[in-house]
């Protein structure tokens, strides 16, 4: 009974110390809807975005890929952590044993005979991590989870920004669809004026001829137009994830926002890029690991114990006698392996030196994007603007030219050229100032899903 007591003191330690490990261990996760900043695309005042947005959270299929990943990580984490915990199992066996000869046992004679053999035991066993091995392979297996986190996040800032970007093309799409209409409208007038000239013999048949041609470009145009419209509009229902979507309803041309980037963006905003936390986790990891392998070289000690019955009469399995307990302690030191460890330790000095290369290219690369996202910013503005003074230009062009056929100064047909000029001056700004919104959610991106508006820090 000694011996039981014993074991019941130690199951009840080691089943209590890992409970206590186990609460330190546990702690907030972050969620997911923080991955899509829905502050940020607020910053655009159009609720249609917004409730896109959300719906694409809820439905979009590789953010739900992304977030089983990582649940499946922390599964994997579990399983790292039960290592940490006793092992407490039932291996029972019956057996029946046929002896159909005598044995002799040297004076004793023992004739052929049968009997059954029933044993029930609960079985526990424990490595003590005296070295700490166990509690930093744990460890290391955190830092691969919250590097998979970072992949989930970098998902959900590189899908949500996509989707945007398409919205935004979808509805400079919109704009320019409606202007290519009133230039094909526009030169299917001229042409029937030319063919009237022409008929009257007061211009040449090369010019009608020439703007015949022009009217099938423009068509063409209006053509090519419509069917990036059907495909961008089939790409942003796809990465809405619901097949019986059929439209995407956008905000008007008119009422687009656009967020002004900043001259000057601070680097210190790549240091929350996911790319960024997932090379320094890397590194963390790495060296946690490097520090298992050097305490792999130590000896080991597992606790073990057993109690239960072991009878060979069924009817008298549990009778005060068939008790049975033990516990012990079992040393262990691998005195030769091969040079498998010292090629593991190796190993993981060399994946720790790997890891600190792969966060110097991470950070070269993230000021690399944020760079040329921020020229795309600069340059997207200043062509708005120069797009801008044409438009305007255009504008007091027409209005002078529209006076002058007004007062006949003018032919009809040379008032509609000078309106297709100034609407092809307008698409000329429509594509620019989508630019300008797409490139702002370019910076949004290299920025690592931060709203880089607040920084005002030097580049």
């Amino acid at each position: 009974m000694k011996s039981l007591k014993i074991l019941i003191i130690v199951l009840s330690l080691l089943l209590t110390a890992p409970q206590t490990l186990a609460k330190k261990q546990k702690n907030s996760e972050p969620s997911t809807i923080e991955y899509i900043n829905i502050k940020w695309w607020n910053k655009f005042n159009d609720p249609i975005l917004d409730n896109y947005i959300i719906k694409l959270y809820k439905n979009n299929q590789d953010l739900k890929i992304a977030t089983i990943k990582s649940a499946q990580s922390q599964q994997i984490m579990k399983q790292a952590f039960a290592n940490q915990l006793p092992q407490l199992y039932f291996n029972g066996y019956l057996q029946r044993d046929f002896t159909a000869s005598d044995q002799r046992f040297g004076d004793v004679l023992i004739s052929d005979y049968n009997q059954a053999h029933y044993f029930l035991p609960l079985t526990m066993s424990y490595e003590v991590d005296i070295w700490g091995e166990n509690y930093l392979k744990t460890k290391s297996m955190k830092k691969q989870i919250e590097m998979t986190q970072q992949d989930e996040r970098a998902t959900y800032i590189s899908i949500s920004s996509n989707f945007a970007s398409n919205y935004y093309t979808l509805i400079g799409l919109d704009k320019l669809i409606e202007n290519q209409e009133k230039l094909v409208k526009l030169e299917e007038e001229i042409v029937n004026l030319e063919e009237e000239k022409y008929n009257s013999g007061l211009c040449p048949l090369s010019e009608l001829l020439s703007e015949k041609q022009t009217y099938t470009q423009m068509s063409e145009r209006l053509n090519t137009l419509k069917e990036r419209q059907d495909v961008t509009l089939n790409q942003l229902i796809t990465q809405l994830g619901d097949r019986y979507e059929t439209k995407i309803e956008r905000t008007p041309y008119d009422t687009v926002t656009v967020i002004q980037t900043p001259e000057e963006i601070s680097t210190e905003i790549i240091a929350n890029r996911p790319d960024i936390k997932k090379a320094e986790l890397y590194i963390e990891k790495a060296g946690i690991d490097v520090k298992v392998a050097k305490r792999d070289f130590l000896p080991k000690f597992r606790v073990y114990g057993q109690v239960g019955f072991n009878a060979f009469d069924w009817c008298r399995i549990f009778a005060p006698h068939t008790f049975l307990s033990n516990v012990g302690v079992a040393p262990s030191l691998d005195l030769f392996t091969g040079g498998m460890k010292k090629a593991k330790l190796k190993y993981n000095k060399l994946e720790y030196e790997k890891a600190l290369q792969i966060y110097e290219k991470a950070i070269l690369t993230s000021i690399q994007e944020l760079n040329d996202a921020m020229m795309s910013a600069r340059t997207s503005e200043a062509n708005y603007k120069k797009s801008d003074e044409r438009y305007k230009l255009e504008e007091e062009k027409l209005e002078l030219a529209n006076h002058r056929f007004q007062v006949g100064g003018e032919s009809k047909l040379d008032n509609l050229k000078n309106q297709q000029i100034i609407l092809l001056s307008e698409e000329s700004k429509i594509v620019n100032n989508i630019n300008r919104v797409i490139a702002s959610i370019n910076v949004y991106k290299a920025a690592g899903g931060q709203d880089y508006t607040k920084q005002t820090s030097t580049l």
